[in-house]
């Protein structure tokens, strides 16, 4: 069936609401847009959903969100967990409320408890909800930090990870096999409460959820003295954060705490910037601003989900510098190690420092200077929580830290996604922590780099829109493996990583040696001096994402190298659009 029929017959069902109909006639002579929404059916990947707001097949709905949901429900039956049920959080974007009570009412027609929190949540909450009631799965409905128009549905498992094999494959097979709209159940909200198949959750796990983050703090001593001193800048941009995480740092003792005014509240429309991401300096423009005006030690901004950090720290010259992800997650990474093992004397014999295939090598070097393990898992954050369960199950590891380089982390293991909420506690603590010593959080940044090198990461993103970007990032790819390149920037390759192919290649003795990792459409080189390009496909947005990083002499040196990589890197892609 091609895309008209479909959206002929979208029409014609009387299973699909009058609301989208209507809007699905307005669309009737645009025959590109009728395309861009029947053409395919929107992809239950590995993530979950993930796409723009609108009736139509490839389109996020509540239609998309029930078969979704349908799909889980009968890998839940298959695998006989029906009883542990499923717990379900939002956050503050156009449908949300309504995409998620439609997931928990197709549960509770099939039997499975839904556990729905009363309002918005952050992502590292549900995680925590997800281990805390013991419920067998989790959905979230965020699109994270994509534009305004986008929502997303992303699915845990009872660890609290997102989906992982097998699971992730079994639950997007059972989705797939649905082709009749009508097959997919739901129920009335009344009866589904009366058959206790619906309950609403909220302030005993927000409770729960706090005892937990606090129990990670290491230094109260140092907060106890500096905490009121400290004046922190704080912007939820108009998602999750904003109850939880002046909620930790006010129950902590940190007094001066100040909200961005005009981002504080929940809005679906994010007016203040173009795109809610905690990566691109128009989300600080009203956070700096602020900040200069009151003076303070610290900028932080949480995505709309609340499991990503952006950070600004001030200097003693009172200027703001921005950390990348790769700066904060290592500069909270060597904070929480180096004070571990101040005062328990020492760190685990088996303890490990977790990182993506794509974040820092200065992580590499963290990790050895403490003499703990460095493990590199595939990009996600569900990976570290993969291995996380590994240790768990195994016995054999401690989890002392992980993160990835796109602004997230996890300190402890009561979740198993990135949380925001507990890296705003923790640099906050550093921060008091390091002002007992007279010392800045920039300060600490650059002790760091000069006890472990210059390292300086950056990423350029392309994007290609639609059905002939999706065939043009392949096109790039499929080059880029037909034809290796043989140095960035006057950086020979010395290895190359195909982990599609699941092959090490040494480009000097052609050896070759499995990657050890789960097979992943993604290009890592290996070059000389301690640099190296990565390229990946987005699983979440239509780019492809080229990431790179050099060591250098100095913060000056490695800016400079930095550059150099980044221009090469976008010389190369220019010859191959």
């Amino acid at each position: 069936m091609d895309y008209r029929e479909i959206y002929e017959q979208w029409l014609a069902n009387p299973y699909f609401d009058e609301a989208t109909k209507e809007e699905l006639k307005g669309i009737s002579e645009d025959e590109n847009e009728i395309k861009e929404r029947f053409y395919m059916d929107l992809e239950f990947g590995t993530a979950g959903l993930r796409g723009i707001i609108g009736a139509g097949t490839n389109r996020m709905n509540i239609y998309v969100v029930r078969r979704a949901t349908q799909g889980l429900a009968n890998y839940i039956a298959k695998v006989d967990k029906k009883a542990q049920g499923v717990a379900i959080a939002y956050d503050s974007r156009h449908m949300s409320p309504e995409f998620a009570e439609e997931a928990a009412l197709c549960l509770a027609a099939n039997g499975i408890k839904a556990y729905i929190f009363e309002s918005l949540r952050p992502t590292p909450e549900l995680s925590f909800a997800v281990r805390h009631l013991g419920c067998v799965a989790g959905i979230n409905v965020t699109a994270s930090h994509n534009p305004p128009e986008y929502n997303g549905y992303k699915v845990y498992w009872e660890d609290g990870a997102q989906i992982t094999p097998p699971h992730d494959s079994g639950i997007m097979g059972e989705v797939k096999s649905i082709s009749d709209w009508n097959t997919v159940k739901t129920m009335d909200k009344a009866e589904a409460e009366k058959a206790d198949l619906f309950q609403v959750i909220g302030k005993e796990v927000d409770d729960a959820y706090m005892a937990e983050l606090k129990k990670q703090v290491i230094h109260m001593d140092a907060i106890e003295k500096e905490g009121k001193n400290l004046k922190i800048v704080y912007t939820p941009l108009h998602g999750t954060g904003n109850i939880p995480a002046r909620r930790i740092l006010k129950e902590l003792g940190f007094e001066n705490v100040y909200v961005v005014k005009e981002q504080e509240l929940p809005d679906g429309d994010f007016p203040t910037v173009s795109y809610p991401n905690p990566e691109a300096a128009e989300a600080f423009e009203l956070g700096l601003k602020l900040a200069k005006e009151v003076d303070a030690d610290l900028v932080l901004a949480t995505d709309p989900d609340a499991d990503r950090l952006g950070v600004r720290v001030k200097d003693k010259n009172g200027e703001y510098h921005d950390l990348t992800g790769n700066m904060s997650g290592c500069l909270l990474a060597n904070y929480e190690l180096s004070q571990r093992k101040a005062v328990s004397g020492s760190l685990p014999e088996d303890g490990a420092l977790i990182k993506t295939i794509v974040t820092t090598n200065l992580a590499d070097a963290i990790a050895k200077g403490y003499g703990v393990n460095l493990i590199e898992v595939l990009t996600g954050f569900k990976f570290i929580g993969q291995q996380i369960l590994g240790f768990e199950n195994s016995g054999k590891g401690s989890y002392l830290f992980g993160f990835e380089e796109s602004y997230g982390c996890l300190i402890g293991t009561y979740a198993r996604d990135k949380d925001a909420i507990v890296a705003t506690m923790a640099l906050c603590e550093a921060a008091a922590y390091y002002k007992t010593q007279g010392k800045t959080l920039w300060d600490a940044m650059i002790e760091m780099y000069e006890q472990f090198g210059y390292y300086k990461d950056a990423i350029q993103s392309v994007t290609m829109k639609g059905i002939e970007g999706l065939q043009k990032i392949q096109e790039i790819m499929n080059s880029l493996r037909q034809n290796p390149p043989a140095e960035f920037a006057g950086h020979k390759v010395t290895a190359v990583r195909d982990y599609k192919a699941d092959t090490i290649t040494d480009v000097t003795t052609g050896a070759v040696k499995p990657t050890g990792l789960p097979n992943s459409n993604v290009l890592y080189y290996e070059l000389t001096d301690d640099a190296w390009v990565c390229v990946r496909p987005s699983g979440t947005e239509p780019k492809v994402k080229f990431y790179y990083g050099v060591k250098g002499t100095s913060l000056a040196d490695a800016d400079e190298k930095s550059d150099i990589m980044g221009k090469a890197v976008l010389d190369m892609v220019d010859s191959m659009k």
